[in-house]
């Protein structure tokens, strides 16, 4: 059972390829980053947001900050599972999104990112507060963090 940061986590498994391995021989950093980015819209999907819907409301909930703490290295083929979580909203302007990713074999944590997200009107870029549908997918989607 993975000791996973927050409850009900939304999962990904992944498997470093030989593109993502650096000249170190571990998986490259900015490889993460991009993995981070895949869940955040693979869960905003799943919650009934995608970049259509964006789009066609105008609003998207945009990195304002973006921290990452690079706990383990990984390497060539080895079996992962990242998950990713919204642990707080304001209601109206900014939520927070958690990403903890592990090594399958061990469980130990590899990784641990942090995103504060702004909502923004994508026509001008300007800070506006979440639309309705925004409201309703996002919120009831927070969760706790997860019991010791």
């Amino acid at each position: 059972m993975i000791n996973w940061d927050y409850s009900q986590p939304f999962t990904l498994p992944l498997v470093p390829a030989s593109n993502d391995i650096d000249g170190l021989n571990h998986t490259n950093n900015a490889v993460y980053v991009q993995w981070c980015e895949a869940i955040g819209w693979a869960h905003s999907t799943s919650l009934g947001l995608g970049l259509a819907d964006y789009r066609r409301l105008n609003r998207a909930m945009a990195i304002r900050r973006a921290e990452y703490d690079y706990l383990l290295p990984t390497v060539l083929d080895e079996a992962l599972t990242l998950a990713t979580w919204l642990v707080a909203s304001d209601s109206k302007l900014t939520m927070e999104r958690r990403f903890q990713l592990i090594r399958d074999t061990d469980q130990a944590v590899i990784l641990r990112g942090h995103w504060t997200l702004v909502c923004i009107e994508i026509s001008s870029g300007t800070v506006k507060r979440m639309p309705p549908e925004f409201c309703q997918a996002y919120l009831p989607a927070i969760v706790n963090p997860a019991p010791s």
